[in-house]
């Protein structure tokens, strides 16, 4: 073989070399990043940081979230939240408060603010498995949920009913409005129907409000509760490379979150145990289930806020924007609203702002956000 044959042949070598050498960089630079790459990665300081945070999403399976949805006191066959209304898009998150083991307030189940109430006149005191057994089977009036309090002999106290117990007084009730929309006549007419059977199987003599009355009430406070319902939401997007499951849950869990009760879920709880969580952060389910998940590219995920579900005085938009920011700095990523438009700092701002008249208006209403009044109209 000539010596530029032997030339030639080297320099086709060394071409094929590189060629390999770019495709595995190009592909090492695409792979999506994983919380094992994180961990392993960056200075002294950073690894010593990240070795107390080993996170999975098998691993925060463990100190899972469920969802509280608001209910009529301990009744079964609570109605199931509804699509939520439309509103805004915003941000917010502050330092996390520790989870405390404190008992959710104490309220009856029903409320003349928010329900039709009928009272059942006894002739004597009736037993709750008595009360338990002439319940209907389903607990739903059309779209509202349908509730039977009874009056505890020993507490004085309105009560769903339970058994062993005793009751000198009963009560129906209906909810007046939730995101379904109003009472109508025909729910009105259902609700008369149900509870005057219940009533007929305890010997109890109903009173029935006047229906345009209520129905009108209803409508009132449907109004309301249309004007003043909001969900804030905003995207996280990676400006650069994709992000794995991992990798996200392991840079939310430094915040706080935990997983949820579906895949592709977390959820920052409450400092109240039983409530509804805080903020939750989402992204595509399938990519949480698949067979290996840290080989699932993340391009972007979503953090939410249900508004009028949640205290002011947890501060949930503040914490919302300082989660979203700090994750963006941990991520490369940018927080923009559902369009793809970077959130500017006086966008949220106003946002801020407006949520603020918002709570004013809810309490002035007495359905602070995050009372159990609240959270059964808006849902």
């Amino acid at each position: 073989m000539s010596t530029l044959q032997i030339g030639l042949a080297i320099i086709g070598g060394l071409v094929l070399a590189g060629v390999v050498a770019y495709n595995a960089w190009v592909t090492n630079k695409s792979a999506p990043l994983t919380a094992r790459e994180r961990a392993g990665g960056g200075s002294s300081d950073e690894r010593a940081g990240d070795e107390t945070l080993p996170y999975t999403p098998a691993d925060l399976a463990e100190h899972e979230v469920q969802r509280v949805d608001p209910v009529f006191g301990d009744a079964p066959g609570a109605p199931e939240p509804a699509d939520a209304a439309a509103v805004a898009v915003a941000a917010a998150a502050v330092s996390i408060n520790p989870l405390m083991n404190q008992p959710p307030e104490k309220r009856p189940g029903l409320d003349a603010l928010i329900d039709v109430i009928a009272p059942l006149m006894l002739e004597h005191e009736v037993s709750g498995d008595a009360v338990l057994a002439a319940l209907p089977g389903t607990r739903r009036v059309g779209s509202k949920p349908f509730a039977v309090e009874g009056q505890s002999d020993s507490t004085g106290e309105w009560e769903s009913p339970r058994p062993g117990q005793r009751y000198r007084a009963l009560q129906a009730g209906v909810q007046l409005a939730n995101r379904s929309g109003p009472l109508n006549d025909i729910e009105f007419s259902e609700f008369v129907v149900k509870a005057q059977a219940f009533a007929d199987a305890l010997g109890a003599a109903p009173d029935f409000p006047e229906m345009r009355a209520e129905v009108a009430r209803a409508r009132e406070l449907d109004a309301f509760a249309s004007g003043h319902d909001a969900q804030l939401g905003f995207m996280l997007r990676a400006r650069r490379t994709a992000w794995s499951p991992g990798y996200v849950a392991q840079h939310a869990a430094q915040l706080g979150f935990v997983a949820g009760a579906l895949p592709g879920r977390m959820v920052l709880a409450t400092t109240q145990s039983g409530n509804a969580p805080i903020l939750s952060l989402m992204f595509d389910p399938q990519a949480a289930m698949a067979e290996d998940p840290e080989q699932s590219a993340l391009r972007e995920i979503a953090l939410s806020l249900e508004v009028t579900h949640v205290p002011r005085s947890e501060q949930p938009f503040v914490r919302m924007r300082q989660a979203a920011m700090a994750l963006a700095e941990a991520m490369e990523g940018t927080v923009t609203d559902d369009g793809g438009q970077p959130l500017s700092p006086e966008a949220m701002d106003q946002i801020g702002a407006d949520l603020e008249s918002l709570y004013d208006a809810l309490d002035s209403r007495d359905l602070s956000a995050g009372s159990p009044q609240a959270r059964r109209l808006f849902s």
